[in-house]
């Protein structure tokens, strides 16, 4: 068999391995190595096992990653999301639909130092749904908020994914961080307004908090806001005024989160190792996933089934919106049944050469994707995030949270077209960077 049938026929089989429950970076791992061993040898085959894991983890920038997976799992530990979400309640609650609102900004404020989308679903999930049920909210809107509020954790800086994504297409992390900052925003304030129109047309779905909080205390509530605040202005800040880079930053926002917790008064020592335990846990996972990546990556290019691809959609001759649609609805239909990181790491070495040869922007669409991946995460049947929240909210039938999460997926298409059309929005601070 030519390279190409044997590349056609690893991608089968490795789909086959995935549905059929074998973790993904084992999956990969195996694929790629036995169709190294079908194309080069055994022994050359088999050498990448001496040479990949080693060169995959003892590398400078991959010390990124369990920096700031830690550097959220501090914050977690030490409560910081429930100051801010408190803060917030006093400011926005008694608007309609408040609650909700401050459910999204707090899910974009915790994303700003956790990273994580599942982390921030699950922890958002526990403090705001008994609240909204407290007052009365609809099921659909209270469910739905958090499920899309908890996408924002894998756009807004620090985010793992953007770090695995800078990784494997070798571009500037600190690039990627920075833009991601407004559309992270811009997504939280789609959001808000989606709840604002519900909430118009129909009060009963978040009805308005019973008393109005006066100046004096919403500026004290602020104070529950300033750590989270103050830790994502140092590192991101950092990074933007090029006094530190991105492994350092995620070096300085841990030790930053560790003091915080001090500082505050509420870490025990057995958070201390919660936070190790589950950080080596989540290093762990990602760290596998991308060494199955690399050796599957291998593969791909002793195939040449990615220039394949590329070539073959080049030649169509078809304008270059409407192949970026196309790989678009790609990651749309593989987020119904794929992990978020699976899905990046399994498809930018087919898509990233074509990216390129089209002439769009990589840090732009690095954002895209992420945008895209985002919308995979609460998209049926799978919809990770739904599965989340269905945990949390054990008593709410899951399809009334899919129902509560139409509008959201309204907005993010509405967002997602924003950024398409207006590139400047991702490109803008990047484009400032010293």
């Amino acid at each position: 068999m030519g390279p190409y049938i044997v590349g056609y026929i690893g991608l089968i089989f490795l789909i086959l391995l995935i549905f059929s429950g074998i973790p993904v970076g084992f999956a990969m791992a195996l694929v790629g190595l036995v169709g190294m061993c079908y194309l080069i040898g055994s022994n050359a085959g088999l050498g990448l096992l001496t040479i990949v894991p080693y060169h995959t983890i003892a590398s400078y920038s991959m010390s990124v990653v369990p920096l700031f997976v830690l550097m959220g799992l501090f914050c977690y530990h030490a409560r910081i999301n429930e100051d801010l979400y408190r803060a917030l309640h006093k400011w926005l609650g008694h608007l309609p639909g408040g609650l909700a609102m401050v459910t999204v900004w707090a899910c974009a404020g915790f994303a700003a130092v956790s990273g994580s989308s599942l982390a921030t679903a699950a922890t958002m999930g526990t403090m705001a749904l008994p609240e909204m049920k407290k007052y009365k909210y609809d099921p659909k809107l209270a469910t739905g908020c958090v499920a899309a509020g908890g996408t924002i954790g894998i756009l807004i800086p620090p985010s793992i994914i953007l770090i695995i994504y800078g990784i494997l297409t070798e571009q500037s992390i600190g690039k990627l961080f920075i833009a991601g900052i407004i559309p992270g925003i811009l997504e939280a304030v789609f959001y808000v307004v989606t709840i604002y129109i519900l909430c118009r047309s129909d009060p009963l779905m978040g009805p308005r908090a019973a008393t109005q909080v006066n100046l004096r205390e919403k500026l004290r509530a602020l104070g529950g806001v300033w750590p989270v605040l103050t830790l994502f202005l140092i590192v991101i800040g950092g990074i933007y005024l090029g006094v530190f880079s991105p492994t350092e930053a995620g070096g300085v926002g841990a030790c930053g989160a560790f003091l915080l917790t001090l500082v505050r008064k509420r870490f025990t020592w057995r958070d201390f190792t919660s936070s190790l335990i589950d950080a080596a846990d989540i290093v762990a996972m990602t760290f596998t996933i991308l060494i199955g990546a690399y050796i599957f990556g291998y593969f791909l290019v002793a195939t040449s089934i990615h220039c394949g691809v590329a070539d073959f959609i080049s030649g169509l001759h078809l304008n270059r919106y409407i192949i970026l649609a196309f790989i678009l609805l790609i990651y749309i239909a593989l987020g119904c049944v794929m992990d978020s990181l699976a899905m990046i790491v399994l498809t930018i070495p087919i898509f990233y050469p074509l990216i390129i040869a089209l002439n769009f922007d990589p840090v732009w669409f690095g954002i895209i994707m992420v945008r895209v991946v985002e919308i995979g995460l609460i998209t049926p049947p799978i919809g990770i995030n739904v599965y989340i929240i269905k945990g949390v909210a054990k008593d709410i039938p899951m399809e009334t949270i899919f129902r509560g999460i139409l509008p959201f997926l309204i907005a993010d298409f509405c967002h997602l077209a924003l950024l398409i059309a207006v590139p400047q929005v991702v490109l803008f601070l990047p484009g400032l960077m010293k």
